[in-house]
């Protein structure tokens, strides 16, 4: 699936992977904002769209005015049916560009939601288990890898982790053994803006997920939050997408 996404849209979106992330995500979220702007311009109705915008205003308008709570109910009533045909005539836009889109989506989430572990780098390696976990939990590498920490690693307050530096360019197998269950996952270690999926989870057993501590891509920097809350790619193209929508919709007059 990686490969084939690649394949896609390396040629022409890769080499936005060179700029920092938050103009990277900014030139991607104008080319698909607008080309879903544009999409629902030429697949709806527009003067039908305008009416039933006009028409939703003046309902607006006039539930603020009434006191009567009967005509309010019906003024109400109106406003939800046209609502409703509203957003069915938005709908058969939506289909020509959702799978577009989260095709598009997907290949960010290989390549923009975390930095890489690059050659020689030390990274972390992290066993996360449910309540009552006790003992030890071992892992080896192919090709082999160098241990910072033991290879075997005892489980307190319900985690283990591995310290281990990379090596050269290439993919490495992690093998776990815990309670004579074994996982493996693999480590992406390379130059370029990419990563294997950082995070296994894993059903019926103690241990619930094996994760690779990649460091997360902050696009607005490290020192921005909202009350504690680092905006990731998603959240930092949601914001860009909503402000660019609005841009987008007043210049090309679309409703």
């Amino acid at each position: 699936m990686a490969n084939f996404l690649d394949i896609i849209f390396n040629p022409w979106l890769g080499p936005l992977l060179n700029l920092p992330a938050f103009w990277a995500i900014l030139i991607i979220s104008v080319f698909i904002t607008l080309l879903i702007t544009v999409v629902y311009k030429y697949t709806t109705n527009q003067t039908e769209m305008k009416r039933i915008k006009d028409d939703l205003k003046k309902y607006q308008k006039e539930m603020r005015e009434t006191k009567d709570l009967k005509k309010l109910k019906v003024i109400q009533k109106k406003s939800l049916e046209l609502n409703m045909k509203y957003m069915m005539a938005s709908f058969k836009s939506t289909l020509y560009t959702f799978i577009p889109i989260i095709i598009i989506f997907a290949w960010l989430a290989m390549h923009i939601a975390y930095y890489p572990i690059t050659p020689q780098q030390e990274f972390t390696v992290t066993a996360l288990f449910g309540d009552g976990a006790k003992g030890n939990i071992s892992m080896t590498t192919t090709p082999d890898l160098k241990f910072i920490t033991a290879p075997t690693q005892e489980i307190i307050d319900g985690k283990a982790t591995w310290k281990l530096q990379a090596g050269d360019s290439g993919t490495y197998k992690l093998n776990v053994n815990y309670n004579s269950e074994e996982y493996n996952m693999q480590v992406l270690v390379t130059t370029e803006r990419a990563y294997e999926t950082p995070e296994k989870p894993i059903r019926d057993s103690k241990l619930k997920m094996l994760r690779i501590d990649n460091a997360k891509v902050h696009p607005f920097g490290e020192k921005f939050n909202i009350y504690g809350w680092y905006p990731g790619w998603l959240a930092t193209y949601i914001a860009f997408s909503l402000l660019l929508s609005i841009g987008f919709r007043k210049v090309l007059k679309v409703y």
